[in-house]
């Protein structure tokens, strides 16, 4: 099979590259790499020698593979796919980019939670495949058993969303903004005898100053958050909380959908993102059953027990950065009734939010 790569270079793209790399998935078939800038030049190396790079927006070039795998964002998308379908090509298109997640003709992809529609999907013909949004994949990782065992009336979803999430230069931003607050006052940080609220007011004068960078956020996340995400949506939600009812509800092929509904937060967090999920169950389950399906539902759940200790060694971004462990912990009842449970749960934004989805289809296609 030939697949082509569109890109790789990129955030998400060289977590791909690095997985495949990792997990020898290139030795399966003959990899093409495309760029929208660098056309003619060396190509990577991913074991079978030298590569030289295709031009991108080569539709021609492009129509030749058997499956194309991009990560080169939106835009992209829009421009490029249509130009291929309409040229007749009748390839794989796997996408990073949400251009295509809710077309009718494109299935969400998350294996380890919906096989069984990706399979569907391909006996009857579907071409497309799709990435999901990373809260909404990272949440189904820990806790898609209750989904599945129908043992959900309704979930919102309070969501505490890394730097990662918005970019590469929102990335750095975050990190500039934590050299300012450092660079504000280093002498009396490091002081125990200093006036701590002396270190407050240069923090704060700083976190409020005009030269704070701000340029990506639009505002400050070090010393801070920031309750929006994404753009506005009938009914007062963003759009990044309406993916939380959408593509849920599309992922597992539901034809009655779950309520789902929530706050997207942006914190200083760099490549991970956070959930605290409020659910109402359809039956009043005791807890240590729900632990126990969370528990045995894949290889990368983590079940922490609700205590301190464990919460703070292994229920965190910090924790779980750079892993593909989906941590889930704070399970316990609410006061509201006993059908009301709520819980905690972590994931890397760029492995399983993002790349490793993306790498795993290309596994099923190639089994297919």
């Amino acid at each position: 099979m030939k697949i082509g790569f569109c890109g790789y270079r990129g955030m998400v793209g060289s977590v791909l590259m690095d997985r495949m790399l990792k997990e020898g998935d290139f030795k399966y078939f003959e990899p093409t790499f495309f760029s929208t800038s660098q056309a003619g030049g060396a190509g990577p190396d991913v074991g079978n020698g030298a590569t030289v790079l295709e031009n991108a927006k080569d539709i021609k070039a492009l129509s030749a593979m058997d499956a194309i795998v991009s990560c080169q964002g939106g835009d992209f998308t829009k421009e490029i796919y249509p130009q291929l379908r309409q040229a007749g090509w009748k390839g794989y298109w796997i996408d990073a980019a949400s251009t295509r997640r809710m077309e009718k003709d494109s299935i969400i992809v998350l294996d380890p939670v919906n096989m069984d529609v990706i399979k569907n999907g391909l006996k009857n013909g579907i071409k497309d495949y799709i990435g999901g949004n990373c809260t909404v994949s990272l949440m189904l990782m820990g806790i898609g058993v209750l989904f599945q065992k129908g043992l959900i009336e309704w979930m919102t979803s309070m969501t505490y969303q890394a730097a990662s999430g918005a970019g590469a230069k929102n990335m750095r931003e975050l990190v500039c903004q934590m050299g300012a607050v450092w660079n504000a006052a280093p002498e009396l940080a490091t002081n125990p005898a200093s006036a701590i609220l002396e270190l407050d007011r240069k923090v704060q004068a700083t976190i409020a100053g005009s030269d704070y960078p701000t340029a990506n956020f639009g505002a400050p996340l070090a010393g801070s958050l920031i309750p929006w995400i994404d753009v506005p949506v009938d009914g007062g939600q963003t759009r990044e909380e309406w993916k939380g009812f959408a593509e849920t509800n599309k992922i597992l092929g539901n034809d009655k959908p779950i309520p789902i509904d929530g706050l997207c937060v942006r914190i200083g967090a760099m490549r991970s993102h956070s959930q605290a999920l409020t659910i109402k169950m359809t039956k009043d389950v005791p807890v240590d059953e729900i632990e126990g399906m969370i528990r045995e539902y894949n290889e990368w759940v983590q079940l922490v027990p609700n205590n301190k200790e464990d919460t703070l060694k292994y229920l965190s971004p910090a924790a779980v950065s750079g892993t593909l462990k989906i941590p889930v912990g704070r399970i316990h009842k609410m006061r509201m009734g006993p059908e009301y449970v709520t819980m905690f749960t972590v994931g890397d934004q760029l492995l399983w939010g993002a790349a490793e989805p993306i790498r795993r289809m290309v596994r099923i296609l190639l089994d297919k």
